[in-house]
C-alpha cells in the first residue's frame, strides 16, 4: 500500500527561493552569475593542476578533486533553480527529484571527506615532513580518494533508503528550491521519529566525523606550529593551511546550521538560506580561495597564460 501511494505521485512543486514575483529576475542572473564563476573556476583549476607538472603532488591531487565535486554538485542543484525563477511552475518529476537528491548527497558527503582527506595531508607535511612521500604515496592518496567517494555513496545510499519508504500524501508542494531530505519528510504520511533520527545520524557521520578529523589533524599541526623557533617558518607552517581553514570554515559552518538543528529551532525558509550558502556560494568561492591565497596556483596560471601568449 505505502509503495502504490509513493509511486502515485508523479511530480513535485518546488516552492523555489522566494514567491516574490519582482525578485525573480534579479536572483536568476545573481544565481547565473554565481554558477558561471563556479564552473569557469573551478574547471580552470582542473586544468590548471592536469598541465602544470609541479602541481602533480598530493596537495593538489585532492584539490583536483575538491574543484571536481564543487562543480558536480553545483551542476545537479543550480541550472533547476535556475528554471525555477523564469517558469511559472516550478514542476519536477518524482525520478528526477530522487535523482537530484541522490547525487545531492553523494556529492555533499564527497565534499565532507574531500577536506577530511586535505586536512591529514597538511598534518603529514608539517608534522612529518620527512616522512611526506612515504606516507603520502601514490597508493596511500588512492585509497583515501576511494573512501572519500565510498563515503558519498553511503551517504547517498542511506538517505535514499530512508527516503523510498516513506508515503507521500495528497500534497505534493517542496518548500524548498531543491529536493531534500528535510522538506520531504515534512510531506509524508508515514515518516516518523526514526526517519528523522536515520536523518540525523547519517548527518552526524558526514559531517561529524570529518569534523573531528580535521580538528585531530589541527591540533597536531597548531603543537608543531608553536614549536617552530623561527617567525617565517611559523608563518610559511600558518600560510600552507590557511586556505584550507577558511573553505572548511565555510562548508561545515553553513552545512551544521542546516541540518543539526531541530526544524522547530531553524525553520525552513531560513534553511533555504543556509543551504544556498553551502551550495551556490561555497563552490564558487573555494577555487577564489585556493587561487588568490596560493603561490604555486598563482606561478602555474602565470605560466600558462604566458605559454598561450607565446604561442
Amino acid at each position: 500500500m505505502a509503495a502504490d501511494n509513493a509511486s502515485s505521485v508523479t511530480e513535485f512543486i518546488l516552492a523555489g527561493l522566494t514567491d516574490e514575483p519582482e525578485l525573480q529576475m534579479p536572483l536568476f542572473f545573481l544565481f547565473l552569475g554565481f554558477y558561471m564563476v563556479t564552473v569557469v573556476g573551478n574547471l580552470g583549476l582542473i586544468t590548471l593542476i592536469g598541465l602544470n607538472s609541479h602541481l602533480h603532488i598530493p596537495m593538489y591531487f585532492f584539490l583536483f578533486n575538491l574543484s571536481f565535486i564543487d562543480v558536480s554538485y553545483s551542476t545537479t542543484l543550480t541550472p533547476k533553480m535556475l528554471m525555477g525563477f523564469v517558469a511559472k511552475r516550478n514542476i519536477i518529476s518524482y525520478a528526477g527529484c530522487m535523482t537530484q537528491f541522490f547525487f545531492f548527497c553523494f556529492f555533499v558527503f564527497s565534499e565532507s571527506y574531500i577536506l577530511s582527506a586535505m586536512a591529514y595531508d597538511r598534518y603529514v607535511a608539517i608534522c612529518k615532513p620527512l616522512l611526506y612521500t612515504v606516507t603520502m604515496s601514490p597508493q596511500v592518496c588512492s585509497l583515501l580518494l576511494l573512501g572519500v567517494y565510498g563515503m558519498g555513496v553511503f551517504g547517498a545510499v542511506a538517505h535514499m533508503g530512508n527516503i523510498m519508504f516513506i508515503t507521500f500524501c495528497v500534497d505534493n508542494f517542496v518548500n524548498h528550491y531543491m529536493c531534500d531530505i528535510i522538506p520531504l519528510l515534512e510531506l509524508s504520511c508515514n515518516s516518523s521519529y526514526i526517519n528523522l533520527l536515520v536523518v540525523f545520524l547519517v548527518v552526524t557521520i558526514g559531517i561529524g566525523v570529518p569534523i573531528v578529523t580535521i580538528f585531530i589533524s589541527y591540533g597536531f599541526i597548531l603543537s608543531s606550529i608553536l614549536h617552530i623557533s623561527s617567525t617565517e617558518g611559523r608563518s610559511k607552517a600558518f600560510s600552507t593551511c590557511s586556505s584550507h581553514i577558511i573553505v572548511v570554515s565555510l562548508f561545515f559552518g553553513s552545512g551544521a546550521f542546516m541540518y543539526l538543528k531541530p526544524p522547530s529551532i531553524l525553520p525552513l525558509d531560513q534553511g533555504k538560506v543556509s543551504s544556498i550558502f553551502y551550495t551556490a556560494v561555497v563552490p564558487m568561492f573555494n577555487p577564489l580561495i585556493y587561487s588568490l591565497r596560493n603561490k604555486d596556483v598563482k606561478v602555474a596560471l602565470k605560466k600558462t597564460l604566458g605559454r598561450k601568449f607565446f604561442v
